[in-house]
């Protein structure tokens, strides 16, 4: 997940300033003075501090920060693979538990998923799901009938303009 703000960093602060201990140059002082008085804000100088600790406490690696055409960008990377909760409409728990099963990116058959996913599962559902989620595509399938295999779709690669 990425982050934008128009505007750079204010002058004299760096992208490593960011994540330790820096002056505060608030872009709206008078806005900035209303989130410390209602205790939205903890300390000047200190939001970018408590994101990276956060992220870190979570587990997940330090985000990135970085200036690019005219923005401060902050990039959350995930520290793993994150099922969807919501593509083009809300995904189920069992459809969200099919996407845990596959995410180390092997391809799995649909006995193999079934067994992950439960027993008490009937098949017709779970190949329902299967070519529901093919369809929108976040799965990718190879083969036909009981021998088809199934795995997450490959991201696009991004382009790095």
């Amino acid at each position: 997940m990425e982050i934008s703000g128009t505007g750079l960093l204010p002058f004299g602060l760096t992208l490593a300033d960011l994540k330790r201990n820096h002056e505060s140059h608030p872009r709206n002082p008078l806005l900035a003075n209303v989130f410390y008085l209602r205790g939205l804000i903890e300390r000047w100088g200190r939001g970018t501090q408590k994101i990276v600790e956060l992220c870190v406490r979570a587990g997940h690696p330090e985000p990135e920060f970085e200036e690019q055409a005219g923005a401060v960008v902050v990039r959350f990377v995930p520290s793993g693979y994150v099922p969807p909760h919501r593509v083009s409409h809300d995904l189920t728990e069992r459809q969200r538990r099919v996407f845990h099963c596959l995410r180390h990116g092997e391809s799995r058959r649909l006995g193999q998923i079934k067994r992950a996913l439960g027993p008490e599962l009937p098949d017709s559902t779970l190949r329902k799901d299967l070519i529901l989620l093919r369809d929108l595509g976040l799965l990718e399938s190879s083969g036909h009938g009981r021998g088809a295999a199934w795995r997450l779709c490959t991201p696009e690669p991004r382009d790095p303009k």
